[in-house]
């Protein structure tokens, strides 16, 4: 399993982010497609739960979001013709039959899979501390003594990645590793991707799956080409989009119909929906002094599965209620998955403005990534901040602030520029590495410097509204 990771913490905490591709297998490793096979990235999103703070939980809003209609028993369709060589379908038979079993895994292959993942795609922000020629050394030498115990194969992997200087870079016990069940963006343990195919269009596929999770356990396989859900053909849908129409109320049912690799079959898979994450959204209307207007105050807590179609719920049902302003409350929020936190600030941003840059070793976190889409409420916005502010909660209030939609108010924020993208190993531990980092929209490099606020006290409305038309009139020069 693979999930690209925005928090603030050194060392502890896990908090997370976005979808990455897949990244290419250890070429060392004995069967290069059991590695393929554990990596997962959380896409964003999981079923709507929504609590009031002022009042107990209301668990109908869960039913809000999502209609469950029966569905029907797995079948299988007839074969779709084939588009691969015989060649190629023989060695996606091959591969079928390995079985990620780690008892049979030794405790060389463990530590060679941390390091080869290292070796790909960590991110040096410490500048010069980590070289090609270094890291293969460090190889060496750990390779070249006798790895007795599994215990003994985990210290030599904590002590790999404390080599590197990293605080975020980290080990992660089978116990800690499986906590990220939380961050699972569609309910039912999968992370989609969005894959050019031969004639010029994109096709969806299984990037990942959490081992005996939901999808996996009713059938679904890395690889497979998702095609519909609950019978609604997904072509030409993103996979954000795919994501959300997985999603729905704990328990209930999914129908999801995939293509088994290039050239198999396709089946329609009845799965249960199991959700971890909590709602990290609260909010109330309250009234501004000395005037008729109300304001729509939303506190959200960390980004996780939850934080984007919560909040939308509350912002909506807010603007229903008459909320004229807004106020997004990040203080003390660590961070969270990336996508979340993209994926929020596209609900206040005008079509084509950008939200943030990102940079790494790799291409592909080298992006510039743009709101795609009209906000959903464009009446201004105060975002509380304070020194717990970090990462994908930066990456918010940046976006807002840096697009002329929001003030800041409160603390300097912490200042985590870095992305982390978390590993699984094929023994059920993982790794957290850093892979990344991110820029503002006004080109602000937030590792280690935070964001300063416009104003350290809470000001008046009229204030706000004056401040963000200046704003805006000197971005159009």
């Amino acid at each position: 399993m693979r999930i690209l990771l925005c928090n603030s913490n050194s060392p502890p905490s896990l908090t997370l982010l976005s979808p990455t591709p897949l990244q290419k297998p250890p070429p060392f490793l004995p069967n290069a497609a059991v590695w393929a096979k554990k990596t997962l990235i959380t896409a964003l999103t999981g079923a709507l739960s929504l609590t009031l703070l002022v009042s107990s939980p209301a668990p109908s809003f869960s039913r809000d979001s999502t209609s469950f209609q029966p569905t029907q028993p797995p079948q299988f369709s007839n074969p779709l013709p084939d588009r691969c060589t015989e060649e190629e379908q023989q060695q996606e038979q091959e591969e079928d039959k390995v079985e990620l079993k780690p008892e049979f895994v030794t405790n060389e292959e463990i530590v060679q899979e941390a390091w080869q993942i290292v070796n790909d795609s960590f991110l040096d922000t410490r500048r010069h501390r980590w070289s090609p020629q270094s890291w293969l050394q460090k190889r060496e030498d750990i390779l070249g003594t006798s790895i007795q115990t599994r215990s003994k194969a985990h210290e030599l992997i904590k002590r790999m990645l404390a080599s590197l200087g990293d605080p975020y870079t980290r080990f992660l016990s089978p116990a800690e590793f499986s906590k990220m069940a939380r961050y699972d963006m569609t309910g039912i343990g999968i992370n989609i991707r969005e894959v050019s195919d031969d004639i010029g269009g994109v096709k969806l596929k299984v990037q990942g799956l959490i081992l005996d999770g939901p999808a996996h356990t009713a059938g679904v396989k890395q690889g497979d080409e998702v095609l519909a859900v609950n019978g609604e053909n997904v072509r030409g849908k993103s996979a954000f989009e795919v994501s959300s129409l997985l999603q729905g109320p704990n328990e209930t049912f999914v129908t999801i119909k995939v293509r088994h690799g290039n050239c198999g079959p396709t089946e329609s898979l009845q799965v249960q929906r199991q959700l971890v994450a909590r709602t990290p959204v609260f909010y109330r209307l309250e009234q501004v002094s000395n005037g008729p207007t109300s304001a729509g105050y939303m506190r959200l807590k960390e980004f996780n599965a939850l934080a984007r179609k919560d909040l939308f719920i509350a912002m909506k049902r807010l603007q229903d209620m008459g909320a004229s302003f807004f106020i997004l409350d990040l203080r003390d929020n660590l961070g969270g998955l990336v996508e979340a936190g993209i994926e929020i600030a596209k609900l206040f941003l005008e079509e084509g403005e950008t939200i943030i840059y990102t940079v790494g070793r790799d291409p592909q976190y080298q992006k510039t990534i743009v709101a795609d889409t009209a906000p959903m409420v464009t009446a201004p916005v105060i975002v509380l901040v304070n020194n717990k502010t970090a990462s994908a909660s930066e990456i918010v209030a940046s976006a807002l602030h840096d697009n002329c939609r929001a003030v800041l108010v409160g603390e300097r924020t912490f200042g985590k520029g870095l992305i982390q993208s978390v590993f699984e190993l094929r023994d059920g531990s993982g790794v957290v590495v850093t892979v990344g980092k991110y820029v503002t929209p006004n080109h602000l490099d937030i590792n280690g410097n935070g964001i300063e606020p416009d104003y350290r006290n809470f000001p008046a409305w009229n204030d706000v509204a004056q401040h963000l038309l200046q704003c805006n009139l000197l971005r159009q020069g």
